[in-house]
């Protein structure tokens, strides 16, 4: 039963003014039990009829037939609330987390539709750091979740594989580099070239000069040049990958900011064909004082492009080739000015679809002792965080189940998902230092506290069987109807999460679901109840594990039956 489907259509019969549609909209579900199951706050409504909200509230009880399963309605400040009967409620919403299992919450409101989301966007020949984490986990979440809305989402990861910072990069090697440690120590070795070269160009400017001609000789596709550029293309691609893997991540493209370079052009001739274009000190620019924005640089007084020039190329090409109904950009607020500042240019240029790109900005991620540069060596290697987290979960589990099976595969899935999970319980936008010792720690509202539960729920179903003899008084207690709650609005967190952008609403409700599900089942026997109420306690854990389970798997984290 669709219970906000019944109340809307419930109101609407009795002519309030708003669709069914509308009325399912406004409708939500209390935080408190005692102002009902659903409320619909009545507030349009007096602005539509002039009344006060309390005097439509009034009226629409008196005329409302209440719709089946539905035990009672009252007016409360402007709220109408409705309170199903539980046993109706508690029966159908477990019924159909189990029948739909590993589909429940699934949809295809999203069906015919492509959302196509940038996200990650590493560099070559920088290491893959925690500063790459929120674009990472945010971006993948959000693909995963459109898909399971029926979306076609397409993953992109717009490599950063272009720019005069290569060319520091080869000068580097070529003053310095070691062909054995390069290939042995991989990104990191590169790293250390890189903040090598910007400490001995404080010194030396003449460096800067030499790195602008190895670049010239990328541009120009030197042999030589094109060669170590892609070697450092190849072993940043495959340490990068071995991260995704661990994450869960997965891309369906990675033209990166090189693969733009021919359509550059094309870019630049429409700007001035559409009158769009003016010079200012030797650069080509759109003028945005209208817009109350800086102009946005198209072409460098000396003729180089910049990221505003690829992004528009990229966005053509996207449409061109997607087709997309939205285009999103998971990047850091940091970059908020430079996204309205092409997103306008792209409107100006007479495209209507310039409305359906969107930047998903995040919070910045830093060190307790300052920003994240990589020029400075001032990083920490995400691989390193993942290990650590690893080795932290294998060590509590070790101590605490030595005899459990599949110990490392187990804490592969917990200390990944804990920094995972670090992230996506926040507000996207919010700030983060980043911190050891409170990612790594697995008490509270965390990633191995929603693990475990899950876990707890698998041993629970192992130590029962489930039979026919169901009792569904048995969940007519305020534990049990809470955890049913979480449940049956569990498609309603994975709707908002994605109309949102904010995975945090889907990862908020698991960790709810996992302290509801904790306090009931402290507060009610199991396996030693009556036959019919065990029998419907573990309906209720078994839709538990399910829902949970869902959730994780949307947010790119595992869950382990044995903890």
């Amino acid at each position: 039963m669709d219970y906000k489907s019944a109340v809307a259509a419930a109101v609407a019969s009795v002519g309030c003014g708003l669709s069914m549609e509308e009325l399912s909209a406004l409708i939500v579900v209390p935080k408190d039990s005692k102002n009902g199951d659903y409320s619909l706050p009545c507030f349009r409504f007096a602005k539509i009829s002039g009344k006060s909200p309390v005097a439509v509230a009034q009226e629409l009880k008196d005329k409302i037939a209440l719709p089946e399963g539905i035990e009672k309605v009252e007016s409360l400040a402007g709220y109408l609330n409705f309170y199903t009967d539980k046993k109706v409620f508690v029966k159908t919403a477990l019924e159909k987390v189990l029948e739909k299992k590993q589909d429940y919450g699934k949809s295809d409101i999203g069906k015919g539709k492509t959302v196509c989301i940038d996200y990650s966007s590493v560099n070559i020949a920088k290491p893959f750091h925690i500063g790459h984490l929120s674009s990472t986990a945010i971006g993948g979440a959000l693909y995963r979740i459109f898909g399971f809305l029926g979306y076609t989402a397409v993953g992109i990861n717009h490599l950063g594989d272009w720019g005069t910072q290569f060319g520091k990069m080869l000068a580097a090697y070529k003053l310095w580099g070691d062909a054995e440690k390069v290939e042995k120590g991989g990104v990191a070795a590169l790293l250390e070239l890189y903040v090598r070269f910007h400490k001995e160009a404080e010194n030396n400017p003449e460096l800067d000069d030499l790195a602008r001609s190895w670049f010239k000789k990328i541009e120009d596709f030197d042999e030589e040049a094109t060669t170590l550029f892609n070697k450092f293309k190849e072993l940043t691609l495959a340490e990068a990958f071995k991260v995704y893997d661990r994450l869960r991540i997965k891309f369906d493209s990675y033209a990166g900011e090189s693969f733009y370079n021919d359509k550059l052009d094309a870019v630049v001739n429409e700007l001035e064909a559409k009158g769009l274009l003016r010079e200012s000190e030797g650069a080509k620019v759109v003028d945005l004082e209208a817009y109350n924005m800086p102009p946005c640089i198209i072409v460098k007084s000396d003729g180089a492009s910049l990221y505003s020039t690829r992004d528009i190329a990229a966005a053509l090409y996207r449409k061109k080739t997607y087709d997309f109904d939205k285009c999103l950009y998971v990047v850091a607020y940091q970059q908020n000015l430079h996204f309205k500042q092409w997103f306008k240019v792209i409107e100006l240029m007479g495209y209507p679809w310039a409305k359906d790109l969107e930047h998903i900005a995040f919070g910045m991620v830093s060190l307790p002792d300052g920003a994240i540069k990589s020029r400075a060596g001032n990083v920490v290697f995400l691989e390193d965080v993942l290990n650590r987290a690893v080795e932290k979960s294998l060590q509590v589990i070790t101590e605490k189940s030595p005899d459990l099976e599949n110990k490392k595969e187990i804490a592969e899935q917990v200390g990944v998902g804990a920094v995972i999970f670090s992230v996506l319980y926040n507000n996207r936008i919010k700030d983060i230092v980043f911190n050891y010792d409170k990612v790594l720690n697995f008490d509270g509202e965390t990633g191995p506290y929603v693990q475990y539960t899950h876990a707890r729920c698998c041993s629970v179903l192992a130590k029962g069987t489930l039979g026919r003899e169901k009792d569904f008084s048995a969940l007519d207690n305020e534990e049990s109807v809470e955890v049913v709650k979480l449940l049956d609005t569990f498609p309603d967190a994975v709707r908002e999460a994605a109309d949102k952008r904010e995975p945090c609403v889907l990862s908020r409700h698991i960790v709810e679901l996992a302290k509801a599900y904790n306090k009931f089942y402290l507060a009610h026997r199991i396996i030693n109840a009556p036959e019919g109420a065990k029998n419907v306690r573990l309906m209720l854990t078994s839709a538990v594990r399910q829902v949970i389970k869902n959730g994780l798997t949307l947010l790119g984290m595992g869950a382990p039956e044995k903890m």
